[in-house]
This record gives structure tokens, sequence and C-alpha cells, in this order.
């Protein structure tokens, strides 16, 4: 594991560097990087590294949910809260439906196969979405209308309510029996303990740093554990109640930052020195996920039905912006970031073959190769947008 851990650290930063001497976002390059080494490429990789890679990948999101909440201010999120809200399940909702609805046009499938394959690929991708927005916060870019607040804070709703909706097709295809009802008023509950969750850490750790002098690195440290045991603890609950833990991560740097905001800002700056070596192992471990040979089983129909969800994504992001004080140019970044499929899409596609789902063969190379058009074009997209599209602040 060594040796892979070495690998993917030094490809990963050449692929980085040369990506963005190019212009391009460099977690392209190591999102390829990782398709090229993994085990559907040559195969550099050990089993052992893939194994447990799901943890990785986790622990790197969370480093970059950690630094999105210290990221977040209370003024930002007024602005935006409302609009976050209709964007975290509207866009969502009718990508899905759209999906599930092709589907049985183009694929032969079931609605409720449909709607299995629609909201695996709903999900939009915090791991590509988050570091871009965080990366806009500090330039200013879009800051005056809280843009990337507004993405940040929508998006890492939006998982929840297509991983939720995902559960109950897949549920309704078992013969189990679901009342959709009770799951769609699940989500808010979730939503909700998942905040309630990251205050109650957030304040508990912010307890501790004012009563004990910690140095701001085993601060991170403490941040990062109890952020890992938050996330851990929803699995836990899993079959219980369900935890929107990657949103409680959020609230914890978003409380700490509200309490003490001195030491938020220098906590923000170790974080962003551990993203460093966590970008890495997320985008390549992502891309090494990905069976392109399976992909391209999808064929045209998958690209046609993937665009078809694609559109409808689009439509529900313009309804979700109706009456807001947004432009033309704004609305379209909303829309282009988006875009991107990665994080739900790699740890989930395989799901509804292992349950024995039919055509979930189809499912999963649908899902794979939504990644490979989605992540890199999508990340593109938002990179060259941004300046072009959203007006830069000086603060």
């Amino acid at each position: 594991m060594a040796t892979s851990l070495a690998i993917i650290t030094l490809l990963g930063l050449v692929a980085n560097t040369i990506f963005t001497k190019l212009k391009l976002p460099g977690l392209l390059g190591m999102l390829l990087l990782g398709i090229l080494i993994g085990p559907y490429g040559f195969n550099l990789l050990s089993s052992d590294i893939m194994r447990v890679s799901g943890d990785f990948r986790k622990i790197a999101l969370i480093i970059i949910l950690l630094r999105a909440g210290f990221g977040i201010s209370r003024e930002d999120l007024k602005r935006v809260g409302k609009t976050a809200l209709k964007m975290s399940f509207i866009p969502g909702l009718i990508e899905g439906l759209f999906i599930a609805f092709a589907s049985t046009k183009f694929l032969g499938f079931s609605f409720i196969q449909g709607g299995i394959l629609g909201f695996i690929i709903a999900a939009v991708s915090p791991a590509v979405v988050v570091p871009q927005m965080i990366n806009f916060i500090e330039k200013g870019i879009g800051k005056d209308k809280g843009i990337p607040t507004l993405i940040l804070a929508g998006a890492s709703i939006d998982d929840v309510f297509a991983i939720t909706m995902f559960s109950t097709f897949l549920g309704l295809y078992s013969g189990k029996h679901i009342n959709i009802g009770v799951q769609i008023i699940g989500i808010p509950i979730s939503v909700l303990l998942g905040i309630l969750s990251g205050i109650i850490i957030g304040i508990s750790l912010v307890w501790i740093f004012k009563n004990y002098h910690i140095r701001d690195t085993k601060k991170v440290l403490l941040i990062i554990g109890s952020s890992i045991l938050l996330t851990a603890l929803e699995s836990l609950l899993k079959n219980k109640v369900e935890i929107a833990g990657l949103l409680g991560v959020m609230t914890i740097g978003f409380i700490i930052l509200e309490k003490m905001p001195h030491v938020g800002k220098r906590l923000a700056l170790k974080l962003n020195k551990i993203w460093v070596f966590a970008e890495i192992l997320l985008f390549v471990l992502v891309g090494a996920q990905v069976d392109v040979k399976v992909a391209l089983e999808a064929g045209k129909v998958g690209i046609g039905v993937i665009l078809i969800g694609l559109l409808g994504r689009s439509i529900g992001v313009i309804l979700s912006v109706i009456g807001t004080e947004l432009n033309w140019k704004e609305r379209l970044f909303c829309i282009i970031a988006y875009i991107p499929k990665a994080t739900v899409q790699a740890a989930m596609g395989a799901i509804p073959l292992s349950f024995g789902v039919a055509s979930g063969d189809v499912i999963l190379a649908v899902a794979v190769l939504s990644i490979l058009i989605t992540a890199p074009l999508g990340a593109i997209a938002i990179s060259l947008s941004a300046p072009k599209l959203l007006k830069t602040s000086d603060g």
C-alpha cells in the first residue's frame, strides 16, 4: 500500500501541475491519472489501497467540506438560504424523473428501474464542485451575491435528497413496503439532524478550545477526528434514522468560524495545507473506480439519457432561482456548476447490480459514463465560465 500511495502522490502532483499549466482544472488531470493507473487501466495500484479507497475518499471529502464550512459567512447564508433550499431538491428531482421516463423509452426499463438509475445519476458531485467554490470565495468571484455559497449549500443537501430517492426506488423494486411519503418527510429530518449534530460538535469543540490551550495543528486533528466520527454515526444509525453527515461536517466549520473567527481563519489555512494531499487522494482514487470499458457499453443511448437528465437539471436550476436578484449570466453559471457527477455515482453505481436488479449492468454502465462525461466537462466549464459570468469583488 505504501508504494501505491507514493505512486498516487508523485504522479498526482505531476498531473495536477501539467493540467494547471494548460489552464485546465488540476482535478481533471488527477481523475484521468486515476483511470490510467487504476485496476481498469494499467493496474499499478495494490488491491489493499483499492479496498480502503472508500475510506480515503471519505476522509478527503470531509476535509474539503470542513474547509467549506470555514469559508461560509452568516450574511451569505442568510442571503441565499431559501434559494439554496430550492436548489437542494428541485434540480435533482426533475433530473431523476427525466431520466426515469427516458429510461422507459430508450433502455426498455420499468419506471422503478428508471427511478433507480435516475437518482444515482441525479446527485451532483461535492468532490468536484466544493473545491472550486471555495477557490471562488477566496478570490471574491461571485461573492457579492453569495453565489459560491449558494452552490455549496445546495449541492451538499442535493446528495441527501438523491440518495434518499434512490433508496426509495430500490426498496420499491425489491418489494419492500416503502411509504414514499414517510421517505420524503425523512429528508428534511435528515438535514436537520445533520445540522444539529454539527452544531453540537462545533459548540463542544469551541468550549474545549476556549478552556484549554491547544496548538492549531492539534485543533485541526480534533476537528477532523470528530467529523469522521459523525459520518461513522451516520452509517451506524442508517437503518434507524438518516443523518446528513456531510452537511453536519460543514456545520462544524461554520460554528467554529462564527464563535471564534480569528481561530477559524487560522484553522482554514491549516486545512488548505492538508487538502494539498487529500485532493490528490480523492480525485485519483475516484478516477481509479471508473471502468471505461463498462462505460462504453452504455453507448450513444446512455449518452442521450444522461443529456436528457442534464436538461431536466438545468430546468430545475432555472426554476429554483426564479425571483432572485441573479442576472442571466449568474443563472447560467448556477446551471453549469450543477453539472459534475463523480462521487455518488462511483460509490452507488454498482449497488443495483449487487442487489440483483434487472439491467443492473446497464445502470452501472450509464453511471460510469456520467462520470466520464460530466466530471471533466463540468470541471472545465466551471473553471472557465466563472470569471466571465460572475462579478469579482475586492473583499
